[in-house]
Order: structure tokens, then C-alpha cells, then sequence
């Protein structure tokens, strides 16, 4: 089955009502979803991330790269965690995504996550990464 990422992205508008929750219903609200993607046996990885203001942002517009600390941009560009689903169809990401308990304002961007079986095989560069998969039991 095809793997679809769920990208959390959080809004100016989000964030203010993420304020105003209780982080142990939030908490409760996630642990719960969650459980179901793993019953469903869906869940193959979600995290959330640090307060962008905690991370590095590298920027290669220029001729070489220039590190600054703090997001790199407005809070509309940012995201907050993700998920991995493996599931049918991007109908059925959207289903799930659906169900997903997030603070309102929030929006969920889902992208198909290609599989290495879709990348020219006799590549040097991709025999290497299928090796490398096979060996650490990804494949």
C-alpha cells in the first residue's frame, strides 16, 4: 500500500486557541487518535516538533549557505509534527486526517510518500539506498 504524510501545520489562529487548551486534553485527545491508527494498523511514525524558535534554519539562497537560529518564517509556513500512513488511497489519508483532534485553525497538508520501488532501480545512488534499506530491515 502507498504511504501518505499528514503534515500538521499550525495558524496565528491556532496557536492562540493551542493556548487557551488544557495540554493534558490535548494530550488525551492525541494518545486516543493515535491508538486508533495503530488498532486500524495504519501508524507507521508521528512525532511532534519543538517550539520552532528552539531550531536552526539553513538558507541556501546565496552562494553558500547561512545559518540563523528561530523559524524562518511566519507561522503559516511552519509545522508542528507529522504522521506516516500506509493506506490505500489519499481518500483514505483524508479520512483519517479527518478524525485527527486538532486545535481549530489548524490545517493538515497530505502528500504521498513515494517508494524507493519507484525510483530508476539500475541507479547507482538507488542500489546503494535499497542496499542500505535491506541491511537496517526497512525493506
Amino acid at each position: 500500500m502507498p504511504k501518505y504524510m499528514l503534515i500538521m501545520r499550525a495558524t496565528d489562529e491556532s496557536w492562540a486557541n493551542f493556548a487557551d487548551a488544557d495540554f493534558g486534553e490535548v494530550l488525551d485527545a492525541v494518545g486516543k487518535f493515535n491508538d486508533e491508527l495503530i488498532r486500524a494498523g495504519v501508524l507507521l511514525a508521528a512525532e511532534g516538533l519543538d517550539d520552532a524558535a528552539n531550531g536552526v534554519v539553513v538558507d541556501f539562497t546565496g552562494e553558500t549557505p547561512v545559518v540563523t537560529d528561530g523559524p524562518y518564517g511566519e507561522t503559516r509556513e511552519l509545522f508542528n509534527g507529522y504522521y506516516i500512513l500506509d493506506v490505500a488511497s489519499i481518500q483514505e489519508a483524508v479520512e483519517w486526517a479527518k478524525r485527527a483532534p486538532m486545535t481549530a485553525g489548524s490545517k493538515t497538508e497530505i502528500r504521498r510518500v513515494p517508494s524507493i520501488d519507484e525510483f530508476p532501480q539500475d541507479n547507482e545512488w538507488v542500489k546503494k539506498e535499497r542496499a542500505w534499506r535491506e541491511q537496517t530491515g526497512q525493506l
